[in-house]
C-alpha cells in the first residue's frame, strides 16, 4: 500500500483538505497504517485528481485564501478497493527507543530513564487515541473497533512489558563515572 491508498481511504470517509489528510495520515488515526510524509500527500493528490480519482472543490473564507476541499469519486473508490484487496507486506516496526535499548550499555541511566518515561507516555498518549476512536464508534469505518480494541492491545502488552522489566534496562546501562570525584 502507498501514499495513494491511505489518502482514498481518507477520503471514503470524509471530504478533506490536503492539510486535513496530511494532518491524519501523518499525525492522526491513519498514521498508523503506511508511511506517508508532508511531502507526499499533495503530488499523491495531485495524481489522483489527474487520474480523475478524486475530485476538488474550492471552499470561500473572507480575507483567507480559498480551501480545496478533496471528494473521492466512484473511480477512486474502485481503486481504494483494488488496492486493499492485495495482500499486505508484513508489517514494519521501526524503533529509536529500541535502538537506544539495544545500546543501554553505552548511556547512563538518566538517559535511559528518560526513554522509558518517554516510550511509556507515547504509549498512554497513543492509548488516548484509541479510547478517542472507540467513541466514534457508529460513526466512523465499520472495522474501527476491531482496529482500535486490535491497537490498543499491543500497546497495552508493550506497556505492561516495559512496567515489569524497566529495571532490567536500566541495571544494564554505564556506572556513573566517578573517577573525577576520587581525585578531588
Amino acid at each position: 500500500m502507498n501514499v495513494r491508498t491511505v489518502c482514498l481511504a481518507i477520503l471514503q470517509f470524509s471530504d478533506a483538505t490536503g492539510y486535513e489528510i496530511k494532518k491524519m495520515s501523518t499525525e492522526e488515526r491513519f498514521a498508523f497504517f503506511v508511511d506517508a510524509s508532508f511531502g507526499s500527500i499533495y503530488p499523491a493528490l495531485s495524481r489522483l485528481q489527474d487520474d480523475g480519482c478524486v475530485t476538488v472543490r474550492e471552499e470561500y473564507e473572507s480575507g483567507k485564501p480559498p480551501r480545496k476541499i478533496y471528494s473521492i469519486t466512484d473511480k477512486g473508490r474502485e481503486e481504494l478497493i483494488e488496492s486493499l484487496q492485495v495482500l499486505p507486506r508484513p508489517d514494519t516496526f521501526k524503533s529509536e527507543f529500541l535502538l537506544m535499548a539495544l545500546c543501554a550499555g553505552l548511556l547512563d541511566r538518566e538517559t535511559i530513564v528518560r526513554a522509558l518515561d518517554k516510550r511509556i507516555k507515547d504509549l498512554q498518549a497513543d492509548m488516548t487515541m484509541f479510547d478517542e476512536a472507540e467513541s466514534c464508534i457508529g460513526q466512523g469505518p465499520l472495522g474501527l473497533a476491531w482496529v482500535a480494541d486490535y491497537g490498543r492491545t499491543m500497546h497495552e502488552a508493550s506497556l505492561k512489558y516495559l512496567l515489569e522489566n524497566r529495571g532490567r534496562l536500566e541495571a544494564l546501562t554505564q556506572a556513573p563515572d566517578r573517577s573525577n570525584e576520587a581525585a578531588e
